[in-house]
């Protein structure tokens, strides 16, 4: 078998009787290399690879006197190039084929048949080969797992409806975070966003369920292993694949490529293997749809012909008019509008090993990744502004229906507005990781594993220019149907003399993230069937991210020059209609935009003149003035965590019952120092000072694992443990950020308690033939401390933050006191439950005859449900009356404000749990022709709170549907057509959890890809 060989029995004595193929999945990694995809190994090497964890999932759960189903070690036990195109099943006439898709779900039920805890993974089909063109859309096939897209894309997870803030991510090992700067915001908090990575530059992804003292601790939901090659498990000489495809997406009529390849390399002796791949992508996808962005109440000038007050657009006293009160305090569209999104993406990835195996007893591995994620993501808009200006507005031929929501209106005076947006963003991730295996004797072992990460998100640019036309007539609005309003303006949207440019914005941005760790591990062979695990560990995360701003109403005073140019003489705010003057002519600024097949109605307005970006850019100067730093957005965190952990791993039988079992404890210290900017006014002048906070505690965390083996295909699983996720990284700024649009004010609390939670899970598998499992899990979380927002209603002066810290192209800068603002802040909540239910079901067709056997299948079932309690501001109840002075009779206050949210506490899911969740794939797999179709179905989600009055917000359920079909020419050549998002589903979001109104419903259309595979 070769020195690597014998060092590995040496390992594996204590565990008698089990073959060495079926360990090599538990042992030589943390329940994960099996994956190394079509390098899948009959005998591991000394140690343990860099690029993956050893120590979870090492106990192996076949007992002894029990061996392994034959089927179920087919992929374990051979290289690609020594598996054969069929096997022998249990019965003598029955034929499995084990390449491509079988070979991976092969390895994956390895992977999770040999762990004592919960683990479930995504094996690549051969080198550079994953399932799926995305790693969280391979990862939904997982049961209990769902994701949430951008621009078409899987970019987060949600585990067991546990968001991905509660997931703990590792690459090669290594705990890191990744962050992309895509989406409609960029991602600032301990979430991992999946869509930075190829697929292909991974072998297996392993999901692990439940904790062990040996596991690294910081999730609630589960900590993913992400594993790239590993050269030493691959055949001698050298290996090169290379694949090359062509995507098409049916919105955007866009092609792009996407190229892949690994050239790898072990010597005749297999002591010394290198390994280096590289991926490129590039896309261009359009995203087409509507948006409210949020509804809201509000004041109108006049309802139905009645003034609301006593004079027109501006001053006056409110009338009490029961039709205006009913009319203001109904919701409204914010901003209805349609538009375009379009995404341009580059994805580039590279990653490199070298391992090395002097001796039998000794392994260095060295593993290194690179991603750079580009993306430019332009918008365009049509809309009309109902946000803190519904004072100057008309309305007519209105309808209020049952959720007391204003579907229908007719608007005069309307402030009608057009967007052009455009953001350049790029990511950029290195990772640098390095392993020292060593047995010390044949039952005493080692590894030292250390390396450092980053990920730098910079956006450059994020731009917007606003035309507006603020004395519209016979502009009309019709949400009836909810998810596809009918939008019509009544005069001219394309015509310049309409529009004038009235803001402009820039809000350049970069966040940095930063992992540095150290960990020993050590194994002691005490007896046959029992094990000593016990190490330590230093991590060091850093977090940075800084915000900035170039944003100018052009006229923000009554009167006086423009503040951008100062060319400009701007109208006072008294004076409205078409000689009103509060921006630069639109003239040659602009640029006509169609909007396409958004979903919209008949009658629709589809054409708007925006702004020219270049056009607008270069008059107004914009990238020449100056920034200034947005203090809400300028934080950093610096987390230190110390510990170790001791664990016992056992396995026998119990009154002829076999076994085995993990228990263990971990200790954790966490130091954390967070700073954020504090602002305040000193003699006229506002001053931003650091502020920076530091707090430390402690945590023990024991945990256990147990399997018990009634027969040798069912296998019964129990665990608890105490677990926890650290806070949110937006909630630890000692600060606090403005939000200048929706007169909301959010504060932070650096002394924020970890999320804590004991943990409890039951399982039951059966792995009733090759290839096959039907599996049951119940799971339960008490979360014994959670973080809940506190809510109250109050004027700006009361936050005691300086007026400058208000945006300056939000409407609360010209009226900081125009309405009350929701103040919020993180506060220590008395916790959460969560419980829920898996249902898994697998199996080949083989005892079909014909080409019928080529068939199988994939099914799981995930039923989660949660409680948890939040305060929010709800709807405002009453326009407030003007008073009066009493002895002069002069108004004092004039009236027709909304009056104050009232704080109301509200008993729901927690965020990001959908109570159902379903999966389904149907395959085939012949020798040279596969085809595979599958189904993911997630139900509604809240997704966080909300604002202006409305309680929560978040997502309607999804139904995506994918398939491909492969076929070989030759052995080594093999061409493919893949598409996905088939059904072309659409991104339906809500705002109001009972109400259910319209945030959003968009479509990105289906993308098809046509390519071709070799290797050699």
């Amino acid at each position: 078998m070769g020195m690597q060989t014998a060092a590995t029995d040496r390992r594996l004595n204590w565990l008698g009787g089990i073959s060495a193929g079926s360990l090599v999945l538990a042992l030589a990694m943390p329940a994960t290399a099996v994956a190394q995809a079509a390098q899948i190994p009959n005998s591991v090497s000394p140690g343990t690879p860099a690029q993956v964890d050893p120590s979870p999932a090492q106990t192996a759960v076949v007992p002894e006197g029990q061996p392994a189903d034959p089927a179920a070690t087919t992929a374990s036990q051979n290289s690609p190039e020594t598996v054969p195109e069929t096997v022998s099943a249990d019965s003598p006439t029955a034929e499995i084929i084990v390449t491509g898709f079988r070979r991976s779900l092969d390895a994956a039920l390895n992977v999770k048949r040999q762990s004592v805890s919960s683990v479930d993974a995504i094996v690549a089909e051969d080198i550079a080969k994953f399932p799926d063109q995305n790693l969280a859309e391979s990862l939904q096939r997982i049961p209990g797992i769902s994701i949430q897209r951008d621009a078409g894309e899987g970019r987060a997870i949600t585990v067991r409806g546990l968001g991905a803030q509660f997931t703990r991510v590792r690459v090669n090992g290594l705990e890191t975070v990744a962050t992309s700067t895509d989406g409609a915001s960029s991602n600032r908090d301990r979430a991992f966003d999946f869509n930075v990575f190829a697929s292909e530059l991974f072998n297996s992804i392993v999901v692990h369920k439940t904790a062990e003292a040996s596991l690294d601790e910081g999730s609630l939901g589960a900590v993913v292993d992400l594993n790239t090659g590993n050269p030493l498990g691959g055949k001698t000489g050298f290996t090169l694949v290379g694949s090359a495809q062509a995507s098409y997406n049916d919105l955007s009529k866009n092609f792009g490529p996407r190229l892949a390849g690994l050239l790898s390399w072990k010597s005749a002796d297999g002591t010394f293997g290198m390994a280096l791949s590289g991926a490129y992508t590039k896309t261009n996808n359009l995203e087409l749809g509507n948006n409210s962005v949020r509804w809201a109440q509000g004041v109108f000038d006049s309802v139905g012909g009645t003034p609301c007050f006593t004079a027109p657009n501006r001053g006056g006293t409110y009338t009490n008019s029961a039709i205006c009160d009913t009319a203001a305090l109904a919701f409204h569209p914010r901003i209805p509008r349609y538009g375009s999104v379009r995404h341009d993406r580059e994805r580039l990835g590279i990653t490199g090993s070298i391992q090395w195996a002097p001796t039998e007893s000794t392994k260095v591995s060295i593993d290194g990744l690179y991603s750079r994620f580009k993306e430019t993501r332009e918008e365009k808009w049509g809309e009309v502004l109902l946000r803190s200006n519904e004072r100057s507005i008309d309305i007519n031929n209105y309808t209020i229906d049952a959720n007391n929501n204003l579907v229908k209106a007719t608007l005069n005076d309307a402030w009608v507005r057009t967007e052009h947006y455009l953001r350049k963003s790029q990511t950029e991730f290195y990772q640098l990781g390095g392993s020292w295996d060593q047995d010390v004797t044949d039952k005493l072992r080692f590894t030292l594993l250390g390396g450092f990460s980053k990920s730098d998100a910079t956006i450059p640019v994020e731009t917007t220019f606003v035309f507006d036309d603020r004395d519209a007539q016979g502009y009309s609005y019709d949400y009836t149907d909810m998810k596809r309003p009918k939008l019509t303006f009544g005069t001219s949207v394309t015509d310049p003399a309409n529009f004038q440019l009235a803001e402009i914005r820039d809000r350049p941005s970069e966040t940095i993230n930063k992992f540095r760790t150290a960990q020993l591990r050590t194994e002691w062979d005490v007896a046959e069937g029992f094990q000593i695990k016990a190490g330590g560990m230093y991590r060091r995360f850093s977090f940075d991210t800084a915000g900035f701003s170039r944003d100018a109403v052009v006229c923000p005073n009554a009167g006086g020059k423009d503040v951008v140019l100062g060319t400009l003489t701007c109208s006072p705010n008294t004076l409205f209609g078409p000689t009103a003057v509060y921006g630069f002519p639109a003239g040659s600024l602009g640029e006509i935009f169609n909007l396409g097949k958004a979903g919209q109605p008949a009658g629709t307005t589809t054409s708007f003149l925006v702004p020219n970006i270049d056009a607008a850019a270069a008059y107004t100067k914009l990238y020449n003035r100056t920034p200034t730093v947005l203090v809400g957005d300028t934080r950093s965190v610096v987390e230190e965590v110390t510990g170790g952990y001791a664990e016992f791993d056992i396995k026998g039988d119990l009154f002829g019952l076999n076994y085995a079992a993990n228990a263990g404890m971990r200790y954790a210290h966490t130091a954390q120092k967070s700073t954020g900017i504090s602002s305040a006014v000193v003699g006229g002048v506002t001053v931003n000072t650091p502020a920076t906070v530091g707090r430390s505690y402690d945590d023990w965390l024991p945990a256990m694992n147990v399997a018990l083996f009634p027969t040798e295909k069912v296998i019964l699983r129990g665990a608890i443990a105490k677990v926890l996720t650290r806070p949110s990284l937006g909630s630890l700024t000692p600060g606090g950020s403005v939000d200048g649009f929706n007169y909301r004010v959010t504060f932070g609390n650096p002394l924020l308690k970890p999320f804590r939670a004991t943990a409890f899970d039951l399982a039951a598998e059966w792995y009733f033939a090759p290839q096959s499992i039907f599996s049951v899990a119940v799971f339960k979380k008490n979360i014994e401390s959670f973080t809940v927002t506190q809510t109250r209603s109050g004027t700006f002066a009361s936050t005691g933050l300086p007026l400058s810290v208000i945006p300056a192209s939000s409407p609360a800068a010209g009226a900081p006191e125009g309405q009350l603002w929701q103040i919020n802040a993180p506060v220590n909540g008395e916790g959460a439950s969560l419980k829920g239910m898996e249902i898994s079901l697998q199996s080949s067709f083989r005892f079909l005859p014909g080409f019928l056997k080529n068939f199988g299948f994939l099914a799981n079932a995930t039923f989660v449900d949660s409680s948890a309690g939040y305060s929010q501001g709800g709807p405002a109840t009453a326009v407030t009356r003007p008073t009066f002075n009493p002895v002069t009779g002069a108004v004092a206050t004039p009236g027709g404000v909304l009056g104050a949210l009232p704080n109301t506490t509200r008993t729901a899911t927690l965020y990001g749990l959908s109570k159902r969740a379903y999966n389904g794939t149907l395959y085939y797999e012949d020798k040279k022709f596969s085809a595979r179709g599958s189904v993911s179905y997630r139900s509604p989600y809240i997704d966080g709170s909300s604002a202006t009055g409305n309680l929560f917000e978040g997502y309607n359920s999804t139904l995506n549907v994918d398939a491909s079909l492969r076929y070989k020419l030759t052995p080594a050549v093999e061409v493919s057509l893949e598409g996905t998002n088939l059904t072309d589903n659409y991104r339906s979001r809500y705002t109001d959890l009972d109400a259910n109104r319209n945030y959003e419903n968009n479509h990105f259309g289906r993308t098809f890809l046509m390519g071709a595979r070799f290797k050699m």
